[in-house]
């Protein structure tokens, strides 16, 4: 296998970088741009409700503004939305307004926690898959929804890694190497990444991408950790397509010393 990270392929469209990045909670848009430029991703989720689709140039929702969709794939996402209705309109919406006809897809009415609703996710896609767009839904760390929505044509599955903003890190490895082990789309981890070991350690389980937001756009120098996690999650990418060596319970010395030792009254002799 050649050492070069494989590019990610998803429906039908290949990109280079396996990370994914949000564009919520940066202190300006110029900073989120710089991120996005340091970070070389090259698909780009935007909340609906923070984007200005109406053509007025709305000050206060000109991130679309700050986003060249020539060199990024934006993924509109329906977060805010409380049920499948609503996250159906939003879809649409974006269409309408010119956005591509991929949906990152979002329900969690639960305030607190964010997580997401898996019921009304499984509802909208069926709806969405349907009517021509691209679903890539953002899910719990759960195998038999993933499998379900995977049967409903989703392009990806999106399970989390730990609830929204955490920066907990892979609490849900178990699910989601099942997830992994069961996919016939691409896994991307989704939410909860917090540092880049963290990303690497998703992209070594076998994880096609991950989605990273909150640990780049609150950091001091979001456009250096934007480059470490690129980093990280090639590394990641890199280790996995190669192969991990098999971990062991006892030590296995890598110079051993029993050879060393026989041959030393060999050398005695000859000198």
């Amino acid at each position: 296998m050649s050492l070069k990270n494989q590019p990610l392929s998803i429906a039908g469209r290949e990109f280079k970088s396996r990370l994914m990045l949000g564009t919520g909670k940066f202190p300006a848009p110029e900073a989120m741009r710089s991120a996005l430029a340091a970070s070389g991703t090259e698909i780009v989720t935007v909340a609906l409700r923070r984007a200005d689709l109406s053509g007025e140039k709305d000050p206060f929702a000109n991130i679309l503004e700050f986003i060249d969709p020539k060199k990024y794939l934006l993924l509109p996402n329906t977060s805010g939305a409380m049920n499948s209705d609503e996250a159906v309109r939003l879809a649409r919406l974006a269409v309408a307004a010119g956005l591509p006809n991929w949906v990152k897809l979002e329900i969690h009415p639960d305030p607190r926690y964010l997580l997401p609703d898996p019921i009304e996710t499984l509802a909208a896609a069926e709806v969405l898959v349907k009517e021509g767009f691209t679903v890539l839904p953002y899910i719990n760390a759960d195998p038999v929804l993933a499998k379900r929505l995977q049967d409903v044509g989703t392009a990806t599955v999106m399970p989390l890694g730990a609830p929204i903003g955490s920066n907990r890190g892979v609490r849900t490895r178990d699910q989601i190497e099942i997830i992994i082990d069961q996919a016939t789309v691409p896994v991307v981890v989704d939410a909860g990444i917090g540092a880049p070991s963290q990303a690497a350690e998703a992209m070594e389980m076998g994880a096609d991408a991950v989605l990273v937001n909150t640990a780049i756009a609150v950091a001091s120098d979001a456009d250096r950790i934007a480059r470490a996690f690129a980093t990280a999650v090639e590394a990641g990418r890199a280790a996995y397509e190669i192969g991990l060596a098999e971990s062991q319970t006892m030590a296995n010395a890598t110079s051993p010393l029993t050879a060393f030792l026989d041959d030393e009254p060999a050398l005695s002799e000859k000198q």
